[in-house]
């Protein structure tokens, strides 16, 4: 699988943890940035993500933060992404079979690192069920 990911300052820190475990488990994975603890405006990072994953260049993506919440504002504004703030598996499971989304947001603050290991091993290994759910998605898209 092809993977984006991008963070903020707040986010950085998990970020290479994670794109070594995304390596390891056989993915292509892309660092949109940033790379340093200075402060940078997420937007800046986040949307290129976004954007690289909902013309599909890449089949999933995953951004940081300090709660994540900003972050998954920002991917959510790109037509096509469907972002999901998780903080377990179980959202990180139901994100995937339920909403089919392609991009998780995780907040570096609010959850610890083997627990955002885990949300990025279940998220990435997930399918969405389809379904009555799959027909409801793609009218808002």
């Amino acid at each position: 699988m092809r993977v984006a990911i991008g963070s903020d300052h707040a986010g950085v820190a998990y970020k290479a943890a994670l794109v070594d475990l995304m390596r390891e488990m056989g993915h292509a994975v892309k660092d949109f940035g940033t790379h340093a603890e200075e402060a940078v405006d997420y937007p800046d990072v986040i949307r290129p993500v976004a954007e690289a994953v909902a013309c599909g260049e890449f089949d999933r993506g995953v951004v940081l933060g300090g709660s994540g919440n900003g972050e998954a504002i920002v991917a959510n504004k790109v037509r096509g992404v469907r972002c999901a703030l998780c903080w377990d598996v179980t959202t990180a499971r139901l994100a995937r079979q339920h909403n089919d989304a392609n991009v998780v947001s995780i907040g570096q603050r609010v959850v610890g690192l083997e627990t955002a290991k885990d949300v990025v091993r279940v998220f990435l290994g997930t399918d969405f069920e389809g379904g009555r759910h799959a027909r409801r998605i793609a009218k808002i898209e």
